[in-house]
């Protein structure tokens, strides 16, 4: 799992239109991780519903990925029935979801949260302890404040 204070481990993944998104083609901004375990599970639909909702505050401080290990054809028709306007990253293989150390005992990935900065380097980062839980995007915002 990548530290705070250290450079956030590069990644290219898939989105809901597959087309590849890398994180260090984000050079300048600011991006929002958002590791979640699955697509259509109801904690995920809120979580993913509470980023749409709150991406207007964001963005003016970050971008959001949202991943999973969720196919793409699954991630586009969630993300249209949700009516969301950011990425969610398809990754299958789960080799991110592994290299951010967030995988999960059945296979999925933790709901995990890490912000990194302009310059590719982890600023925070919450594993949530139990799932149905989601971190309030609050908690995100007033971390992005600080950098």
């Amino acid at each position: 799992m990548p530290e705070v204070g250290h450079a956030a481990p590069d990644f290219a993944l898939l989105d809901s239109d597959k087309k590849e998104v890398k994180l260090s083609a984000r050079p300048g901004h600011n991006v929002i991780l958002a590791f979640y375990p699955c697509a259509w599970s109801p904690t995920c639909t809120d979580e993913m519903a509470c980023f749409r909702d709150d991406l207007d505050t964001l963005s003016k401080h970050a971008e959001v990925l949202a991943i999973s290990a969720d196919s793409t054809w699954s991630h586009k028709a969630w993300k249209e029935q949700l009516g969301i306007s950011f990425p969610l990253l398809s990754d299958p293989a789960r080799d991110v979801i592994k290299r951010y150390g967030v995988l999960a005992a059945d296979g999925a990935s933790e709901r995990a949260y890490f912000i990194v900065d302009r310059d590719g380097v982890v600023r925070f980062k919450h594993v949530m302890p139990e799932r149905g839980k989601k971190l309030d995007n609050s908690v995100l915002l007033k971390e992005l404040q600080k950098l």
